[in-house]
Parts: C-alpha cells; sequence; structure tokens
C-alpha cells in the first residue's frame, strides 16, 4: 500500500489558490533580491549569477536526491530559480548587449525547446508526474529558463514598450485572469493553461519587484530592496503556515 501511494504523488506542489499566490510572491522576492546582491551590493549581474547558481544547483540536487515533496525545500528551490533568473535575465539583456528583445525571444526558444524535449522524452509535461530524477531535471530545467524569460520580458513590456512598472502589472495581471477564465469555461488543456500560467507570473512578478525598488523618477515607489526582499519572505514564510502543501497526484 504505501509503495503504491508513494508512486502515485509527484513531488511538487498540487495546484491551488495558495500555491499561485506563493508562486507570485516568490518570483517577485527574485526580482528584489537578485537587484539587492546584483545593485545594492553592487557585486554585478555575472558574479550574483554566479552565486545564485551554485545556490540553485544545490537546492536542485538536494530536491531530487529527497525521498518525497517537502514544501519548504520545494519553495526554496523556486526561489533559487527566481534570483537565477533574475540575475542571468539582466546580465543577457545588459552585459552582453543583446537587448530585452534579443533575450525574451532567446530564452523563449530555449524554453519551448525544454518543454518539447521533456515531452518527447518523457511522453508528458504535467506537473503531477515529476516524480523521478529525470523528470525533475525537465522540471527545474524548464523552469529555470521560464524565470528567466520572465524577467527579461517584465522588463521588456515596463521600459522598451512604455508601459512602465504599474501598466505591465495591470497587463500581466489582465492575462493572468483570461487563463483563469479559459480553466473554467473552455476546454483548452490544463497542462498548458497551467505552463501559460506559470510563465506569466514570472513577468508579473519582475515588474511588481521593479515597482517596489526603482526610484520614483522612474515609476517606482523606491523601496529598500533589502526592505522588500525581507517583507516578501516574510510573506511567503506566513503562507506556508498557512495553506496546507500537499503533493500533487499523479493521474492514471
Amino acid at each position: 500500500m504505501n509503495k503504491t501511494i508513494e508512486n502515485t504523488l509527484s513531488k511538487v506542489p498540487e495546484v491551488t489558490l495558495g500555491f499561485w499566490l506563493i508562486k507570485i510572491a516568490a518570483t517577485t522576492l527574485g526580482e528584489t533580491g537578485g537587484d539587492a546582491v546584483s545593485m545594492s551590493l553592487n557585486l554585478g549581474y555575472l558574479l550574483s549569477t554566479g552565486i545564485f547558481a551554485v545556490i540553485f544547483a544545490l537546492a536542485v540536487l538536494t530536491q531530487i536526491r529527497a525521498q518525497k515533496f517537502h514544501p519548504w525545500l520545494y519553495w526554496i528551490t523556486i526561489i533559487a530559480t527566481t534570483t537565477v533568473g533574475t540575475t542571468l535575465a539582466d546580465f543577457a539583456d545588459r552585459s552582453l548587449g543583446i537587448g530585452y528583445a534579443g533575450g525574451t525571444t532567446l530564452l523563449l526558444s530555449l524554453l519551448l525547446l525544454s518543454l518539447f524535449v521533456w515531452y518527447r522524452t518523457l511522453g508528458t509535461v504535467d506537473v503531477a508526474s515529476v516524480s523521478s530524477p529525470k523528470s525533475e531535471m525537465f522540471y527545474w530545467l524548464t523552469i529555470m529558463f521560464s524565470q528567466t524569460l520572465g524577467t527579461a520580458l517584465g522588463d521588456w513590456t515596463a521600459d522598451t514598450a512604455g508601459l512602465g512598472y504599474a501598466g505591465g502589472a495591470l497587463l500581466f495581471g489582465a492575462l493572468l485572469l483570461v487563463l483563469v477564465a479559459a480553466y473554467y469555461w473552455t476546454k483548452l488543456s490544463p497542462i498548458l493553461l497551467f505552463w501559460a500560467a506559470f510563465i506569466l507570473t514570472r513577468p508579473l512578478g519582475a515588474v511588481v519587484g521593479d515597482f517596489l525598488d526603482k526610484p520614483v523618477s522612474a515609476g517606482g515607489m523606491a523601496l529598500s530592496r533589502f526592505a522588500a526582499s525581507a517583507a516578501l519572505l516574510a510573506f511567503i514564510t506566513l503562507s506556508l503556515m498557512l495553506f496546507r502543501q500537499r503533493a500533487a497526484t499523479r493521474a492514471h
């Protein structure tokens, strides 16, 4: 019986309202936290990416070696992907000079390629099936690409497209509401809608994070990046205590 139960549970959480609230907060934390290290501490994008990449690799390795789903470990790993995604996207867009459009195009291509190879290899990209080391590797690689893409897309929307941080937040928030409506009132694939929503929460978090810590002259609130990061971390911690995180059940 125990073996049967273990084989039907994935190592990622059940997708609930609490999941999405924590996910948006985590992506926002990735933006403020990544900027705090690369900009406020003046470590630069490359060194900051190296630091966060080591944390990300250790978190993923620990997550894969775990025998079952652990909520705190899972969300630590998610936060690690958002911070490394923030500094990596900034490094590609600004230091390498490929710009927001180039970075967005490159990262979208990598994300779609990751999903394609994952599907061709295992036959599904349903997150509820993430229970083996191979599926977990695909899962975390795809998430890392989506988090990095979200940073570039959020910056492109707010800066190049001229919507500003508040306008970008409204745009991505509206798109997420469209996906919610599609989930309840259309027959579109829930797996497709999940990944679309998962990807869109990242640019939403990016523009909200920038809105919190960018100067007033640039359309932000000029809050301390460290204070904003601490507040977001406290919110995530409280949410994990209030919203029970259960492993997703694999469909048969």
